[in-house]
C-alpha cells in the first residue's frame, strides 16, 4: 500500500466522517508509523490473503486485520474508480480533520455498514488533548533509545509496588533500558481516564529504573488475541526487544515475552519477593483491583506497603470516596409508574441536607431545552434518552448529582447512558419503577393510555410500543402498594448503604 497526495479541490468537496473510537486509534497508529509497513486500512485482497496465509496480498507479514467501516449512506456515494469520488475526510469526535482516506475498495460488512480500504494521508495540525508531548512517533522514540535491549511495559493500569518490583527485577536481569507505553485511547480496564492513568504512572517514576515514557493510542477491539498481537506489533515499532507480560500481552512481532513470577510482600524486611520464598505467616499478597477500588470508594487510604504515596494520591484524586463523587440516579418505568414523583421528592430530600448539588432532569424544562422537536419514533426516543444522559453525565463529571426520570424503554439507550456516566467518572444507579401496566393505566392522569387504547395515540410505551425491562437495575420498586415517602426512603437507604450519601443523624 502506498500513500498519495490528494488535490485540494478533492479534499474540499469530500464528505467527512468520524470513525468509531478504536478505528480512530488505529488511524493514529497508521499515521505515526506504529503500524508500519501499513500506510492505510486493509482492502479485501489483503484480508483474504491474511486469513489464508497470515500475510498481506503482496506477501508482507502482518498479524491481524486493520479495518475501517462507514455507514451505508456514505459508502454508497463513493466510487473507487473515480479519483474525484473516492476520498473521505476522517475527523475526530469533535469534527476536526485528522486524515483523508483514498478509498480503493468498498464492500458490505454488515447491516447498513460497509468496509473500505485504502491509504490514509494526515491532515490538520496534529492531535489535541492532554499530554500531546508524550505522543511521540516510533521513529522519534527509537532515536532516543540507547543501544541494546529494551524492556517494554504496556502500563494500562497504575503501577503499584508489586508491579514496580517486577519491572525493576526484569530490567536488572536483562540489563535493558525501560520503555513504558501508556495506552491513551479511552478508559483503561479499571475505568481510569487516560490523563489520570498518565499522571499515576508518572507518580511512580521515582520507583522505576531510568525509563522512557510514551503515550500510545492503542484501543481494545473486543478481541483479546487481536489486541495482544497489535500491541506487540506497536511495541516492536517503538524499539522494544522484550516485553513484560501484564496478562493481556502475548508474544508476537518477534518480541520475547517475560512472564513475571507472582510476588508477595515480606513483612520481615518490607521487600517484595517470589511468594514461595516467604513463610506464610510473613507473606502478604498483592491487593486485587476490586480491593483497591473498594478502599477508594469508601475513602480509606491505600496501604503504603502496597502503593507508593504519590500514586495513592493520584488515584484518590480521580476516584474520590463515593460520597464526594458525581452520581447519576436514573429512574426508568412506564408512564404513570410513579418515577417522576419519586424523583422529584428524592431531589427535594437531598437538597434539604445541603450535602449534594442536585440537578433534576424532568418535566417541562427538559422538554423545552433538550428534547424540543423530537417525536416518538424509536430513533427520537433514543435521542431523547441520550441527550438527558449526556447532560446527567456532565453533572456527574463535576461531582454533582443528577436525578433523571425518562421512560427510557430501550435497553441499548439505557446502557449508553450508563456508559456515559462511568466514562465521566461518575457513579450510576438505575432504578426500575416496575409498577405493572394495569396499575399505570388505572392512574392515567393525562389520559394517554385511554387515547392509545382507542387508537387516537400511536407509539405509546406498553401498548403498541415495547418496554424492555432492565435486567441490570441496582434497585427495583413497585409503587402499587408503596407510598411516595416509602419509595423515596427505599432509594435513600440504598444510596446511604452504598456510600453515595451520608447517613442522616437521628
Amino acid at each position: 500500500m502506498s500513500g498519495s497526495v490528494l488535490p485540494e479541490d478533492v479534499l474540499r468537496d469530500a464528505p467527512s466522517y468520524a470513525p468509531r473510537p478504536f478505528e480512530l486509534a488505529d488511524l493514529e497508529l497508521l499515521l505515526s508509523g506504529a503500524y508500519a509497513p501499513l500506510t492505510g486500512f486493509l482492502v479485501r485482497a489483503d484480508l483474504a490473503a491474511l486469513a489464508r496465509t497470515g500475510r498481506l496480498a503482496d506477501g508482507t507479514p502482518w498479524p491481524v486485520p486493520v479495518t475501517l467501516e462507514l455507514p451505508q449512506e456514505l459508502a454508497e456515494r463513493l466510487n473507487p474508480a473515480d479519483p474525484a469520488r473516492r476520498t473521505v475526510v476522517l475527523t475526530d469526535l469533535e469534527g476536526a480533520p485528522i486524515a483523508a482516506i483514498e478509498v480503493h475498495d468498498v464492500w458490505r460488512a454488515g447491516e447498513n455498514r460497509f468496509g473500505v480500504g485504502g491509504p490514509v494521508r494526515k491532515m490538520g495540525d496534529g492531535g489535541h488533548g492532554p499530554f500531546q508531548r508524550l505522543r511521540r512517533t516510533p521513529e522519534e522514540v527509537r532515536s532516543l533509545l540507547p543501544p541494546g535491549r529494551v524492556l517494554g511495559v504496556i502500563a494500562d493500569r497504575p503501577l503499584h509496588r508489586p508491579q514496580l518490583a517486577q519491572i525493576a527485577h526484569a530490567a536488572r536481569t536483562l540489563a535493558a533500558h525501560l520503555l513504558i507505553l501508556i495506552p491513551v485511547s479511552g478508559h483503561g480496564p479499571d475505568g481510569l481516564p487516560p490523563e489520570a492513568l498518565v499522571r499515576a504512572v508518572f507518580a511512580a517514576r521515582d520507583r522505576m529504573p531510568p525509563a522512557t515514557i510514551v503515550a500510545v493510542p492503542v484501543s481494545p477491539h473486543g478481541d483479546e488475541m487481536r489486541d495482544a498481537l497489535l500491541r506487540s506489533r506497536v511495541a516492536a515499532s517503538y524499539g522494544v526487544t522484550h516485553v513484560l507480560s501484564t496478562g493481556d500481552t502475548l508474544s508476537g512481532a518477534g518480541l520475547r515475552v517475560l512472564v513475571p513470577r507472582e510476588l508477595a510482600y515480606d513483612n520481615r524486611d518490607g521487600q517484595w519477593r517470589w511468594r514461595d520464598d516467604i513463610p506464610p505467616r510473613n507473606r502478604r499478597l498483592a491487593l486485587l483491583p476490586e480491593e483497591i477500588e473498594d478502599l477508594l470508594d469508601r475513602g480509606f487510604p491505600l496501604p503504603e506497603w502496597h502503593t507508593p504515596p504519590a500514586v495513592a494520591k493520584e488515584l484518590s484524586r480521580v476516584r474520590p470516596p463515593r460520597r464526594h463523587r458525581g452520581l447519576v440516579v436514573f429512574f426508568t418505568g412506564l408512564s404513570g409508574s410513579g418515577k417522576s414523583t419519586i424523583a422529584r421528592n428524592l431531589a427535594d430530600s437531598l437538597r434539604e441536607t445541603g450535602e449534594r448539588t442536585v440537578t433534576l432532569l424532568d418535566g417541562d424544562v427538559v422538554r423545552r431545552e433538550l428534547t424540543a422537536g423530537l417525536g416518538f419514533s424509536k430513533a427520537d426516543r433514543d435521542r431523547n434518552v441520550r441527550r438527558i444522559g449526556w447532560v446527567a453525565a456532565e453533572v456527574g463529571r463535576h461531582r454533582g448529582m443528577a436525578v433523571a426520570c425518562p421512560i427510557a424503554p430501550y435497553e441499548a439507550a439505557r446502557a449508553s447512558v450508563r456508559r456515559m456516566a462511568v466514562e465521566a467518572g461518575a457513579g450510576f444507579v438505575l432504578v426500575h419503577v416496575a409498577t405493572p401496566l394495569e396499575v399505570c393505566e388505572r392512574r392515567d392522569r393525562k389520559g394517554l393510555y385511554a387515547r392509545a387504547r382507542s387508537g387516537q395515540l400511536r407509539g405509546m410505551t406498553g401498548i403498541d410500543d415495547p418496554y424492555e425491562e432492565p435486567l441490570d437495575a441496582e434497585l427495583t420498586i413497585d409503587t402499587t402498594t408503596m407510598s411516595v415517602s416509602e419509595a423515596v426512603e427505599t432509594v435513600l437507604s440504598y444510596l446511604v448503604e452504598n456510600g453515595w450519601v451520608e447517613p442522616k443523624l437521628s
